[in-house]
């Protein structure tokens, strides 16, 4: 077997393990009395409400992959790219470090559809950039709409506006370098392709979509337990995912909690902090990682006889 495939099956292998050992670590911090006895308490409006929104938050993220292929030069089904991109992210979510080990997923899936080394990187580097979009419009929208809502933070209305007005500004300048950025550009040692303006617009939207999702889903769950606004809960959202992001700790295990706890105030929250765990990063682990297992026994059965063995002729030819 040649050196790429077993790096290959390497990072498979070790995605695989770590989902797993994160699974068993995020279950761990909660007894099963509490798991159950938080979705109990939530009304069953609440809890449908919360799971339809987490779905629109994974559709709106195969829909960044949508996008990538489509910047990357190879257009690929959606079907496709829901399944690569649903697949990676919701082993990725858990184990932290989500360029890195949903892109390991992401590469056993488009390398069998066509897809070169370089035009993955491509593929991962833009979804990337669509998760700082979604991230810092929804942060400028909450803060803009909404600045004293960091006050727990410790930061004034003043310095929550400003830091509100420049996540928009940054969104806004991404839009207007695709219209007057033509071919490559180079930042440090790599040289990146501008989208054009439609793609961009598209990373910008469905960016902000997915994080609108996921902020209403953990809105639906906190209601359940007191009145709560929903720019409140975004604010302390973005802001918990910002310090996720920072961290790098896997499936942001505490940090959310702390943050948004810290936010909001109310100890009694926590059983929707809970909940929502187990709603968009549990469920979701626990659907995809036997489906990219499957997958892979699946793609693996359909490989010639000269990709699975490649040595095997000349094992059997006399010495």
């Amino acid at each position: 077997m040649k050196k790429k495939q077993l790096l290959l099956h390497a990072l498979t292998a070790l995605a695989t393990l770590g989902a797993l050992a994160l699974l068993y670590r995020s279950l761990r911090q909660y007894s099963r009395d509490d798991i159950v006895e938080s979705l109990q308490a939530l009304p069953w409006s609440n809890l449908g409400l919360a799971v339809l929104f987490c779905a629109g938050s994974y559709l709106s993220l195969g829909l960044f992959d949508a996008l990538a292929v489509r910047y990357a030069g190879k257009p690929l089904a959606l079907r496709r790219t829901a399944l690569a991109s649903f697949c990676g992210l919701s082993i990725g979510h858990t184990i932290g470090l989500a360029a890195l080990s949903s892109g390991a997923v992401r590469y056993r899936f488009y390398s069998r559809w066509g897809l070169t080394t370089e035009e993955i990187a491509k593929v991962i580097g833009f979804c990337g950039v669509t998760v700082g979009l979604g991230l810092a419009a929804l942060a400028g929208i909450a803060l803009v709409l909404r600045p004293q809502a960091t006050a727990p933070l410790g930061m004034g209305e003043g310095a929550a506006l400003a830091l509100g007005i420049a996540c928009l500004a940054c969104s806004a300048a991404y839009l207007v370098a695709s219209v007057f950025l033509r071919g490559s550009i180079k930042l440090w040692r790599w040289r990146v392709e501008m989208p054009g303006f439609r793609l961009a617009l598209g990373q910008l939207l469905v960016g902000t979509i997915n994080f609108v999702c996921v902020a209403a889903c953990l809105h639906q769950l906190m209601r359940a337990y007191g009145a709560i606004g929903f720019l409140d809960v975004t604010t302390a959202y973005v802001t918990g995912n910002v310090a996720t992001l920072i961290t790098h700790v896997p499936g942001g295990i505490g940090v959310l909690e702390a943050t948004v706890m810290h936010l909001v105030g109310e100890q009694k929250a926590i059983g929707a902090l809970i909940a929502f765990r187990v709603i968009y990063f549990l469920i979701p682990l626990a659907i995809g990682l036997p489906t990219f297992l499957g997958s892979e026994i699946y793609f693996r059965g359909r490989e010639p006889e000269s990709d699975k063995a490649p040595n095997r002729r000349e094992a059997t030819m006399p010495s």
